[in-house]
């Protein structure tokens, strides 16, 4: 019994010590401020060891192959801990500028507010501006979910809409430097910083639907304008504090979903957990589940009805864009 316990322990610390190597050698390699035969040299060395490490668990000297790893992982630990998100950077154009916002009464003025005109994902026109909004003009929150990379993974945007036709869209995205791609296993590792921007339809929708051709499906929600006016307000008091504080990236921990559904918990309290949350592309089923979208129709339909890309395309990419979108994507409204 004994020696099967011994085992046990040694198998679970052989794994603890794999697992934590991984990591390790992964932050080496995506984080470390050097060229790219250092950072594999450094990366490779720390691999090495963790094997070693692993073998000598099961020689008589294990304990001090245990310590050595201990000291090198405490040591890759507080380096890592040092490492502060940039808050300047020479940013790429679409994220270069922060949203922020200032609430008067029931008045909402937002600055940079993007309003990009898109040709192609290169060539375009930068354009902020500033905004005034009337909160008590506040009428719908929709969802969007551009699909981009299969059924599992999609890029989701609230946008809030105003008695008087205005929409605004916000969209948690990657702050990528200039040049800079995105990685969704380099951005587990502070590869890059949280950018939520505000923008125009035309511009944060318009370049999935009709740049990238990605599949854009909207789904209009019974959320009240007082539970509207409150996540609003959240994403503003979001947007001030990044202003303040930048916040790294993290593929699973801080992204587009996982941003807006902490806001949600702090307006209707605590969301049960749910695997759709990790593969976004179903949110829409979670939502639906939860009666947040029009349960007079099926959820088939209602994603059928609700993809707008190829009427986006046909349309083009003019003034009265967020109004062509919305015809006929049914709401729990009518």
């Amino acid at each position: 019994m004994t020696q099967i316990i011994l085992s046990c322990s040694r198998a679970l610390l052989c794994l603890a010590v794999a697992l934590s190597g991984c990591w390790a050698v992964l932050a080496l390699w995506f984080r470390l401020p050097f060229d790219l035969w250092l950072r594999l040299g450094f990366a490779a060395g720390f691999a090495l060891l963790t094997l070693a490490v692993i073998f000598g668990l099961s020689r008589p000297r294990r304990l001090r192959a245990l310590a050595t790893y201990a000291l090198a992982l405490a040591t890759v630990i507080t380096w890592w801990a040092s490492l502060t998100p940039p808050a300047t950077r020479n940013w790429s154009p679409d994220v270069e500028r922060q949203v922020t916002g200032e609430l008067n009464g029931s008045h909402l003025t937002l600055t940079n507010i993007r309003n990009f005109t898109w040709r192609s994902a290169d060539d375009f026109d930068a354009t902020w501006e500033n905004r005034s909004y009337d909160l008590e003009q506040l009428q719908s929150l929709d969802l969007f979910m551009s699909y981009w990379s299969g059924k599992s993974i999609a890029h989701m945007i609230i946008s809030f809409g105003f008695a008087d036709g205005q929409q605004i869209a916000w969209s948690v995205e990657v702050r990528r430097e200039r040049g800079g791609g995105f990685s969704p296993i380099a951005d587990l590792f502070k590869a890059n910083t949280l950018s939520l921007i505000a923008a125009d339809e035309r511009d944060v929708i318009g370049i999935r639907t009709n740049i990238r051709g990605e599949d854009v499906q909207l789904f209009r929600t019974n959320t009240s304008p007082e539970t509207a006016r409150a996540l609003l307000l959240h994403y503003v008091a979001t947007a001030n504090h990044l202003a303040d504080q930048p916040q790294w990236y993290n593929s699973l921990a801080t992204n587009c979903t996982t941003v807006v559904l902490q806001m949600i918990r702090r307006i209707v309290g605590e969301l049960p957990l749910d695997w759709r949350v990790l593969a976004n592309g179903y949110l829409p089923s979670y939502a639906y589940d939860a009666g947040v979208l029009d349960s007079r129709l099926s959820l088939q339909t209602l994603v059928e009805r609700g993809r707008i890309t190829a009427r986006a395309r046909a349309h083009g990419l003019q003034q009265d864009y967020s109004t062509f979108i919305r015809q006929d994507v049914p709401s729990p409204g009518d």
